[in-house]
């Protein structure tokens, strides 16, 4: 557990500054910084560092990028409370959250999980990620003749399908 007592940031604040501290890190250590994520899970707070590289994550990077970005969230101090700090791989159901996620899984199959069910009760859709807006907002083909747009405000989560078994529901 990572104790911290000075800065008093909150959420995305905490995300941005760690993602400032941590890019440069990655780099450094052939390594991309996927995504930061900052959650309060029952009484304890975590701060997940995702990285990735084109052949694949393995313990070791983690434990690369855990030693290095350790001591500098130390000594910049943007989190105010006691936490854990994880450092992982986005797995290959990864969810993309940044423009830049988006962009490097056109034509990937994803799964779009919406905050409402639609009117026929479907609350995940499943197809190929065909164009992400500026907006945010997701177009999925559905198959050869069907595409959907969903926008931002509509989606809890988009992940990518590992295989074609997640259009099977």
């Amino acid at each position: 557990m990572t104790q911290s007592g000075k800065g008093k940031r909150k959420g995305g604040n905490v995300v941005e500054a760690v993602r400032t501290i941590a890019k440069p890190i990655a780099e450094s250590l052939g390594l991309e910084l996927w995504d930061v994520r900052y959650v309060k899970e029952g009484a304890d707070w975590f701060l997940r560092i995702f990285i990735d590289k084109p052949e694949g994550i393995g313990i070791d990077d983690c434990t690369a990028m855990s030693r290095a970005v350790d001591g500098p969230l130390d000594e910049l101090d943007p989190i105010q409370q006691a936490y854990c700090l994880e450092v992982c791989s986005p797995g290959i159901n990864r969810q993309l959250v940044r423009p830049e996620h988006f962009e490097a899984f056109l034509g990937a199959p994803v799964r779009v999980k919406l905050i409402r069910p639609l009117e026929d009760g479907t609350k995940i859709l499943s197809g190929t990620l065909d164009a992400y807006t500026p907006e945010g907002a997701v177009v999925l083909l559905m198959d050869e003749e069907t595409s959907c747009t969903i926008e931002k405000k509509e989606i809890v989560s988009v992940c990518v399908a590992d295989d074609d078994d997640l259009f099977d529901e």
